[in-house]
């Protein structure tokens, strides 16, 4: 009978120190240990074309976080309907945090505005991780265009309406939004000519084949450094450190000014935590000095916040932009 109890005793010591270890860890009862996360390679679904403002914040972005998560960051171009498309996709993708949209204001808030069935909802279908960055834009020309600031560009529109082209990086695209948006506050009418993506419309001005363009800096510095483009006026509020000599759009027109901004969501149903992790790790990288220096040569700037700032930024230029394609009379035709 001691003997009995002995073992009982024991059995009981072992059963108390496996429960209380499991504790310890984290483990639930009767379950085994949950992954770690990140346990795989992440994606950064970016919905525009290799070579823009996004595309540009996204890799360095996902180089800063593969070093800081000890996994993979990959980024993978998704193009196409003014980056509705992959946006729609995402929406339905596996809510488990390995598959992430790095996405632009354009595709998020602008094109609900401007397709009658985006394909999804922007609020409902996401959750806001964390802004990533805003970026500086410009409206260029080819260094043989008459015009050398916004004022002699809107006389000769006004001159000749509809002599001059304007190439954007495609229909519903900020690039197409933005140049809309000038031809109504300026009263000049220009013909819109879309491309696909930024690149591609960057390099038609640079070639000749098109005069004008509103561009990122992503995609523009290195043609204007070269003095293949000319700065005809920021499009942001202020001026950009990149450019500190070229004056805004709205130091022409009073009260133009857009600050265009980039972030990263995650399909709607994410488990909290793994967004809080996200977000910390975006913040985090955000403050690194190769990060900021990267995001600065190519004329972008952090844009830190928590995931309920970038919900809260989301419905307000829902409501903003909408007013904007009602006034402008934007189509994506």
């Amino acid at each position: 009978m001691p003997q009995t109890t002995t073992f009982h005793r024991r059995h009981a010591a072992l059963l108390l120190g496996a429960l209380v270890g499991a504790m310890a860890c984290g483990a639930p009862l009767g379950a085994h240990a949950q992954d770690k996360f990140p346990s795989k390679p992440i994606t950064l679904i970016v919905p525009q074309a290799a070579g823009g403002a996004n595309d540009a914040i996204a890799r360095v972005l996902a180089q800063r976080l593969s070093e800081q998560m000890g996994q993979s960051v990959v980024v993978d171009n998704r193009p196409g309907a003014g980056g509705t498309l992959a946006t729609a996709g995402l929406a339905r993708a596996k809510h488990d945090g390995y598959i992430l949209l790095v996405t632009a204001d354009s595709a998020h808030v602008i094109g609900p505005a401007l397709y009658k069935n985006a394909g999804f909802d922007a609020v409902k279908d996401f959750e806001p991780v964390a802004p990533i960055a805003t970026a500086g834009y410009v409206l260029v020309a080819h260094p043989s265009f008459p015009a050398k600031n916004v004022a002699e560009l809107i006389a000769l529109a006004k001159a000749s309406p509809g002599k001059y082209s304007i190439a954007s990086a495609g229909n519903g695209t900020l690039n197409h939004l933005i140049g809309e948006m000038l031809q109504k506050a300026a009263d000049i009418q220009l013909q819109h000519i879309p491309y696909k993506g930024s690149a591609a419309a960057a390099t038609d001005v640079v070639g000749g084949q098109v005069p004008l363009s509103v561009q990122s800096l992503p995609s523009a510095i290195a043609f204007i450094k070269a003095g293949k483009l000319k700065v005809l006026g920021v499009v942001n509020e202020k001026r950009v450190a990149a450019l500190p000599d070229a004056p805004t759009i709205g130091e022409t027109l009073k009260g133009f000014g857009q600050a265009p901004w980039y972030a990263m969501f995650a399909p709607a149903g994410t488990p909290a935590p793994v967004v809080a992790q996200l977000q910390a790790e975006v913040a985090k990288a955000l403050d690194h000095k190769d990060v900021v220096d990267k995001l600065a040569a190519v004329g972008c700037e952090p844009f830190k916040g928590t995931p309920a700032q970038l919900g809260t930024l989301v419905r307000d230029d829902l409501v903003r932009w909408q007013r904007v394609v009602k006034e402008t009379g934007a189509t994506v035709d």
